[in-house]
């Protein structure tokens, strides 16, 4: 298969060095990137030769260019700010590039409608990284639910805690109108991995929610699902894994755990495999997700429901 050149927007971000290694590891290169922060060294590490530039005018001139001498880009990674997905999806469409966005791929339905038809304009595509529906234990999860066919709704709790400092409320991450919250933030792939392997969501409600936590309900065709998701620290058991930073995961169904403390360190690299083949995840493939933390983040608090997630009564 051809090597396929690659701009990517968002350099300095904390997942960029992710999207560096896929597109070095799935044997492409990195043509040109950019970010309004000059701490990048980590293109040392990947792609020392490539083009880099804090001016984002300069960086949308360079494709320009590359364009008139016939050597145009392909793709264009996005790993800035959630708020700026819809922007930058939009300047890479109308550059003539396909485009891989990390997770949210943005913010609202009224977004995502308006990249579908810049992709129908400008006959390109929109990919997304949706890596948890690579994981070896939700593939596996997927197939048994599959086998059961419509004669059972699961009972499933899903816990995810991943610690932050006082950095985090400070920055865009902490801004809801520039990150979504944390529902968007922290959670939109669970919420995507929810509706892949449980089907279409019929209902969602929120029983707790501040900048750092949201506990909720949401149930599926084939699961009731009750939920939490935190970046605050004291809600972490004994067992949190100590990596990058205290983190908690854990999917229970029917009071059973699922294996899920390992396996993501590839699923990077599996989804630009995908993509580069034709056989990514589009714009459609996000909806359900999309629309859940959006009405999660909109939505009014419903404390009245019978049996909510567990740690419902530590925020209390």
């Amino acid at each position: 298969m051809k090597q396929k050149r690659f701009g990517l927007i968002g350099t300095a971000g904390y997942i960029a060095p992710r999207h560096l290694k896929a597109i070095q590891e799935t044997g492409n290169v990195l043509v040109a990137s950019t970010d309004i922060n000059d701490s990048v060294g980590i293109l040392d590490s990947y792609f020392p030769k490539s083009e880099f530039f804090t001016e984002f005018e300069e960086f949308q001139s360079f494709i320009q260019d590359e364009n008139l001498k016939g050597n145009p880009l392909d793709f264009i990674s996005i790993c800035s700010p959630n708020h700026l997905h819809s922007t930058h999806i939009k300047l890479a469409l109308n550059a003539g590039c396909d485009v891989i966005c990390e997770k949210p791929l943005v913010l609202s339905i009224a977004e995502l409608e308006e990249i579908k038809r810049y992709e129908k304009e400008t006959n390109r595509r929109v990919f997304s990284i949706l890596q948890l529906r690579f994981h070896p234990s939700i593939k596996s999860l997927k197939a048994l639910i599959e086998k059961q066919g419509n004669a059972k709704v699961f009972e499933v709790d899903l816990t995810y805690i991943t610690s932050r400092g006082l950095w985090y409320e400070k920055s865009w991450k902490g801004i809801e109108n520039k990150s979504g919250g944390v529902a968007s933030n922290i959670g939109v792939h669970f919420f995507d991995m929810l509706s892949f392997v449980f089907g279409i969501p019929r209902n969602t409600s929120v029983q707790y929610k501040d900048t750092q936590s949201i506990i909720g309900t949401s149930i599926f065709e084939f699961a009731r699902v009750r939920w939490c998701l935190s970046i605050n620290s004291s809600l972490l058991p004994n067992n949190a894994v100590q990596g990058e930073k205290l983190t908690y995961r854990s999917i229970k169904i029917e009071g059973k755990e699922l294996e899920f403390s390992d396996g993501f360190t590839e699923l990077h690299n599996e989804s630009y495999r995908n993509i580069v083949a034709g056989q990514g995840f589009g714009i459609e493939e996000n909806r359900a997700a999309i629309e859940t933390v959006q009405f999660i983040r909109e939505c009014d608090v419903c404390q009245s429901i019978a049996d909510p997630h567990p740690l419902l009564k530590k925020l209390k």
